[in-house]
């Protein structure tokens, strides 16, 4: 018996995105769920018109989000991909490959590629990293996280050859528009275990700056590897402002 693979996407506002993501899924996945964050735009119309199943559900984590989702699937084996990302032919070809199989490993990471304002970025610390994201249904499960999910397997896990094309963010307006939610669940998130603002997160972006451009060659992906750094660099000194605002308003 040929195992199937359904396949999960999170969504608030993807319909500039969506449709490639599932297109790229089309001829891979035996079935496709898309469950949205009350989207404002066309993201549900375009899902559904495409096939895939959509389910409403509001967001409350990143990691219960997708646990959800995994909830949904029926397939021996599921994978995760999010609005902007894409499988490459090759990586799709090796997923295809590995579910008719009966033995093997319980999961796989995969490695991703960067593309920031339509360049792809090869360095900075960015220009690939490993996730996991294609597993055997009933050996994953998310840990309750708000931000930055994770899956874990019970099992054995290796690495995939193919790759998934990541285009994080398409023009500067949207990384402007994203990045404050971002960095406020990330305070949050910190807040909730513990950690606490410190003066030296003033001193963060100059670090964050040098390390990306000058130690890990940021310079080398032109002016977009120059223009991703900087925008880091902001975010992570504006997660540590934030972090100081909810200690601010909790001794208060």
């Amino acid at each position: 018996m040929i195992a199937s693979l359904s396949a999960y996407i999170i969504v608030k506002n993807e319909s500039r995105d969506l449709p490639g993501c599932l297109e790229s899924l089309k001829g891979v996945a035996d079935q496709v769920f898309v469950v949205d964050d009350e989207s404002t735009d066309n993201t549900v119309i375009l899902a559904k018109d495409w096939g895939a199943t959509v389910l409403s559900r509001k967001m409350d984590g990143y990691g219960t989000q997708k646990q959800f989702a995994l909830n949904q699937c029926t397939g021996h084996w599921v994978l995760s991909l999010d609005a902007d990302e894409r499988l490459t032919s090759s990586l799709a070809k090796e997923i295809k490959d590995i579910i008719g199989r009966q033995e093997g490993p319980d999961g796989y990471y995969i490695s991703r590629k960067m593309f920031f304002l339509g360049h792809r970025l090869r360095f900075g610390g960015v220009g690939k990293d490993w996730v996991l994201r294609f597993f055997r249904r009933e050996k994953g499960r998310y840990l309750p996280k708000e931000i930055h999910e994770q899956v874990t397997v019970d099992g054995t896990v290796r690495r995939l050859k193919g790759s998934i094309d990541h285009y994080s963010y398409a023009t500067l307006d949207e990384y402007l528009e994203k990045i404050p939610a971002y960095t406020a669940m990330a305070a949050e998130a910190r807040w909730k275990v513990g950690k606490r603002f410190s003066i030296f997160t003033h001193l963060r972006p100059a670090w964050e700056l040098f390390n990306r451009v000058l130690i890990k060659g940021a310079w080398l992906d032109g002016q977009a590897g120059l223009i991703y750094a900087a925008l880091s660099a902001h975010a992570a000194w504006l997660r540590g402002v934030k972090l100081w605002d909810l200690e601010n308003h909790a001794s208060k």
